[in-house]
């Protein structure tokens, strides 16, 4: 399966308009390691992500697409998050510069982008107990599926879930949870949630 620019921005706001309903979910994981911003900064960003693709031409590019979710979610709300996540995105808009649509060779371009921005600005690496614990090992998923769309994302789901449980047992290394020490352990990590709730989201948008 592949997406057209047009079909991308459709799949993408059914996603986010999904995503404000886990807002008090985040925040309550974020505010046991650090501020608590982080529902804050999913419905604000999700919902400006929604309004600047709703304001793009009816003929804009995939890029076009990405560079616009990229600074709308940067910017919704001011958060290492937000710049982490829309850093990712902007990164993500040059691997789809040319391209027509999204299948599955494209979508590993870009989450292999988000990901390796975020390890460069952020200079953290999986095991750090951040969302990369979720991201790259889901990311690996998709490098090796044969299957549908859907049965690939239900794979995806698997194994960041899984990571995310796994997340609870770590140390915080990052950010302001790592100001907790010890007191990280015994909680799964608010960012690699986040992530969860956005590919269970898409699963949805896509079956919808």
């Amino acid at each position: 399966m592949s997406a057209t620019s047009k079909e991308l921005r459709d799949i993408l706001t059914r996603t986010l308009n999904a995503l404000p309903a886990h807002a008090d979910e985040l925040r309550d994981l974020d505010a046991a390691l650090g501020d608590g911003d982080l529902g804050i900064t999913v419905q604000s960003g999700s919902a400006a992500v929604v309004k600047a693709l709703g304001a793009l031409h009816e003929e804009a590019t995939l890029n076009e697409v990405m560079l616009a979710a990229a600074k709308a979610f940067s910017t919704a709300n001011p958060s290492t998050f937000a710049a982490l996540v829309g850093g990712g995105l902007l990164a993500a808009a040059k691997t789809v510069k040319d391209k027509d649509a999204i299948g599955s060779e494209e979508a590993l371009a870009i989450g292999q982008a988000v990901a390796a921005r975020i390890i460069e600005r952020g200079k953290s690496q999986v095991g750090d107990k951040t969302v990369l614990d979720a991201l790259v090992p889901s990311l690996d998923v998709l490098a090796a599926s044969q299957g549908s769309a859907t049965d690939t994302l239900d794979a995806m789901i698997a194994k960041a879930s899984e990571q995310v449980s796994a997340t609870a047992s770590m140390q915080s290394k990052k950010g302001r949870a790592a100001w907790v020490q010890e007191r990280s352990i015994g909680h799964a990590d608010p960012g690699a949630t986040a992530y969860v709730r956005f590919l269970e989201a898409l699963r949805s948008a896509l079956a919808a």
